[in-house]
């Protein structure tokens, strides 16, 4: 069943046809939480309330990309979770074990077919890449991870976080100067492998 028609079937009430949705997306969803919170359980939770709107609002998408729909719903889940955190110590950097202890590499970027040198550099870069981020204010962290992690176009990225087109416009181009900036500062400890102005921000 392609996904139109799984849409359709979402929207008449088939739990079913809606789980088969969200696993196609449940990686894209919880990734993007992962970005724009900066830590672990706050994208699973943000992510699970996410996929709750979604379902109690699947009636009210009138098509266009099911992608970017959810995307924006998971973007307000983040944006309620911020809100909520807004006056509480600062997150991690990286996400943290059960115990309280950050990963060093997290499970959600483990790739058996490297080697353990190729995982040392893959994890220097998260680290840099992360700690970057982290570093934007929400909304120019927001429209960096949807465009040039997610694909999203800036109309797309527009309609996710509902603003002009032209501000998701400057809110990027300020915000990769930031992260190129950023960056920089990680040139000698990142492996030789990543040219960051070219294959880390998209430009």
């Amino acid at each position: 069943m392609d996904e139109l028609a799984l849409i359709n079937e979402a929207q008449r009430g088939n739990l079913d046809s809606f789980n088969s949705l969200i696993l196609s997306y449940q990686d894209i969803v919880f990734n993007t939480a992962l970005r724009i919170m900066g830590e672990e359980e706050a994208a699973a939770d943000a992510t699970q309330e996410a996929f709750l709107s979604a379902f109690r609002a699947i009636k009210s998408f009138r098509g266009g990309s099911f992608k970017a729909w959810l995307l924006r719903t998971v973007t307000n889940s983040c944006y309620d979770e911020l809100r909520r955190r807004k006056r509480r110590p600062s997150v991690p950097l990286e996400p943290e074990t059960d115990d309280g202890e950050e990963m060093e590499t997290p499970r959600w970027l483990a790739d058996p077919s490297l080697s353990p040198e190729e995982e040392a550099e893959v994890d220097e870069l998260e680290h840099a890449i992360q700690h970057c981020l982290e570093g934007l204010p929400v909304e120019f962290r927001t429209v960096v991870v949807l465009s040039d992690l997610q694909g999203m176009d800036y109309k797309e990225v527009a309609a996710a976080v509902r603003v002009p087109l032209g501000t998701i416009k400057s809110r990027l181009a300020r915000a990769r100067l930031r992260l190129r900036e950023c960056l920089q500062g990680f040139r000698e400890l990142l492996p030789a492998s990543f040219r960051l102005e070219e294959e880390i921000i998209r430009t």
